[in-house]
C-alpha cells in the first residue's frame, strides 16, 4: 500500500516548486493595484473631481475678471496650486488609510503578506497619482492660456523659470508624501485628514505669537520652507530648512505609520 501512495504522489513531489522558487507578486503589479484602488472607488473619484472642479473654477474666475497682466502660464499655474497644497495630502492619506478605512487589510495582507511591500507600492503610487494631478494642472493653465489670448485678445506669455517649474512639482509632492505620512501614522482617515491640516496650522500660527517662535518656525513651519521652493528662489540655509521641515512633518509620522502597519493585527 506504501508503495502504491509512493508511485501516485511521486510526480507531486517532483513537480511542486521549492519555496524559494515561488514567485510573489509583482512590485509593479501592487502597484497598479494601488492606483486602481485609489482611482476607482467613489471617494478616490470624487477627490479627483474636486480638484479639477476647483481649479476650473479659480481659473474661470481670473479668465473673466482678471486684469490682463495677471493671465499668464504662471499666474494660471498658480491658481491652480492652491487648491492641490490641500487637496493633494488628503489623496495621500486616502492611499494610506484604504485597508483600514474600508476593511480590505485582511484580503490584502493574505494576498501579499510582506507588509513593507504594500507600504511601499502605495507610496510610490501615491506620488504617481500625485504627479499625475500636477501635469493635469500645467495642462489646465496651459489651455487657460490660450482661451485668455483666443478670447481676450493678451498676448501669450509661456515665461517660467525652469527652478519654478521644478520648485513646483518638488512642492506638490512633498505635501502627497506629507499626506501619506499622517495616513500611515493614525490610520483613520478623517482623522488624518483633520491633523494634517489643522496640525501645520496650529503651527504656523504658534511660530507668529514671538520672534523666537518666529525663527524657530523658519526651521519647522512647512508653509514657509516650500514658499522659496515654489518662487524658484530655493538657496543655502533654506535647503535645510525644507529638510528639517520635512524630517518633522514627514519623517517621524511615517516612521510611525510603518510601525503600526507592519505591526498592526488585521481584523
Amino acid at each position: 500500500m506504501t508503495a502504491v501512495l509512493d508511485r501516485e504522489t511521486s510526480h507531486l513531489t517532483h513537480e511542486r516548486p521549492a519555496l524559494g522558487e515561488v514567485k510573489g507578486i509583482p512590485f509593479t503589479r501592487l502597484v497598479r493595484v494601488e492606483l486602481r484602488k485609489m482611482t476607482d472607488t467613489r471617494a478616490g473619484r470624487w477627490m479627483l473631481i474636486v480638484m479639477a472642479a476647483i481649479s476650473l473654477l479659480v481659473v474661470t474666475i481670473n479668465l473673466i475678471w482678471g486684469s490682463n497682466a495677471d493671465q499668464t502660464f504662471g499666474t494660471f499655474l498658480g491658481l491652480t496650486s492652491f487648491p492641490l497644497m490641500i487637496l493633494l495630502p488628503i489623496v495621500g492619506i486616502m492611499a494610506a488609510t484604504a485597508e483600514w478605512s474600508q476593511r480590505t487589510g485582511l484580503v490584502t495582507f493574505t494576498l501579499e503578506p510582506r507588509r513593507g511591500r504594500v507600504l511601499a507600492a502605495k507610496n510610490v503610487a501615491g506620488v504617481l497619482l500625485g504627479l499625475g494631478v500636477i501635469a493635469a494642472a500645467f495642462v489646465a493653465a496651459a489651455l487657460a492660456q490660450l482661451l485668455a489670448v483666443g478670447l481676450n485678445g493678451v498676448d501669450a506669455d509661456w515665461s517660467m523659470p525652469w527652478k519654478v517649474v521644478l520648485g513646483f512639482v518638488v512642492a506638490m509632492t512633498v505635501f502627497v508624501i506629507q499626506g501619506l505620512a499622517f495616513g500611515f501614522a493614525l490610520l483613520i482617515t478623517p482623522l488624518a485628514i483633520v491633523a494634517s491640516i489643522l496640525l501645520p496650522t496650529i503651527w504656523s500660527i504658534v511660530a507668529g505669537i514671538s520672534e523666537r517662535l518666529n525663527s524657530i518656525g523658519a526651521w519647522l513651519d512647512p508653509s514657509r520652507t516650500v514658499e522659496p521652493l515654489m518662487s524658484g528662489t530655493m538657496a543655502g540655509e533654506q535647503w535645510a530648512h525644507l529638510g528639517t521641515s520635512s524630517l518633522v512633518w514627514i519623517g517621524i509620522p511615517m516612521l510611525i505609520g510603518a510601525w503600526r502597519v507592519l505591526t498592526r493585527e488585521v481584523k
